[in-house]
Formats: structure tokens, sequence, C-alpha cells
């Protein structure tokens, strides 16, 4: 594993973490430290393979990269950046995405849950206002995105109409598979 760091136009591909760290006290700026030199030696160590951001003061910052790529041309062309893209890939198209397990049609009951702004009116001031709602309901529906529709459809109807309803794919809607219903 290489490790590539860049400070403004300072820039190197090292091979071990001890060049890393060399590189980095060289650069005056950056101010190395006893426990900057531990994070960045945590960070090496880690699985961790998302390139790591450093501040050295406010909108001023020197990243390091993991890399598989031997020298700074094959880096800079985008080869070897991870040689395990493909299993990442693989794992991916294994666990089906949020969006698909909403659209699988799977007829039976469903658990949906949905947090939402209701419009209450205050009785003390006579205004409205927004209250975060949590609702829970069991229905029975053909997939999670008709879960979905099935329960806003019947909030609209019992809610004040300014009430804000949040999409189906976000984090604030949720459902879950009980089962086929009985005929």
């Amino acid at each position: 594993m290489n490790l590539y760091l860049r400070y403004f136009d300072k820039e190197t591909l090292v091979h071990n973490l001890n060049d890393a760290i060399s590189f980095l006290y060289s650069i005056e700026e950056i101010g190395m430290n006893p426990d900057l030199e531990n994070d960045v030696k945590e960070y090496v160590e880690s699985d961790v393979f998302y390139p790591k951001r450093y501040k050295i003061r406010p909108r001023v910052y020197f990243i390091i990269i993991k890399t598989e790529a031997a020298t700074m041309l094959d880096f800079k062309q985008k080869k070897a950046l991870r040689s395990n893209v493909a299993t990442a890939d693989d794992q991916r198209d294994a666990v089906p995405t949020a969006v698909a397990r909403l659209n699988e049609h799977r007829p039976g009951w469903y658990e949906g849950t949905l947090d939402f702004k209701r419009v209450v009116l205050v009785p003390v001031t006579g205004k409205h206002e927004y209250r975060d709602t949590h609702f829970v309901v069991n229905c029975k529906a053909n997939s999670g995105i008709d879960c979905y529709n099935r329960m806003v459809e019947h909030l609209r109807s019992r809610v004040d109409s300014r009430s804000q309803f949040p999409s189906a794919k976000g984090k604030n809607f949720k459902f879950r598979y009980l089962g086929l219903w009985k005929s």
C-alpha cells in the first residue's frame, strides 16, 4: 500500500509510513507534532480506504490517499487507486439498494413508520405550528412504495393540508415486510 500526500502544490507518493511522516515534517506550515503523527499512523494502519483530510487552520488542509499505484504517473492517470474496487461492486450488487427494495413487488402485510411535520393549532396563541410526528401502521400492500402511498393517503385526509410528508426514499420512512396475508 502506497500513500499519496498533498499540501497545496507540494505532493509526493511514498511507499511507507516513515517516508510520509518525513514529508510532513519537511513542511513547516503543517506544524507536525506527536499527536498528528499518531493520527496519521492510525489512519495508515486502519482498513479505511477513504482519503483523509487534516485541517491545519481554517480552510487549509493536507490530504493522504491510500493507493496501489506504483508511480506518481500511475496515480495521476487514476490507475490502481484501489485494487479491490471490483469486490466492492460485487458486494453492492449483492445487497439490494433501498430504492430497489422500495419497489420490489411482494404482496403482504407491511409495518410502515413515517416521521413527518404535522401542522397543529396552539390553543394558547391561536396560531399553527409544525410538530414532529411519528406514525406507525400495519397495512396490506404490494410493495414498500405502496405501503408509503397508503400511509400518506390516509394521513392527508386526517391532518391539516399544510403538513409536510417526507420522501419515501428518505430516512424518515421505514418499512418492514411482515408476511403474506391470508385470502
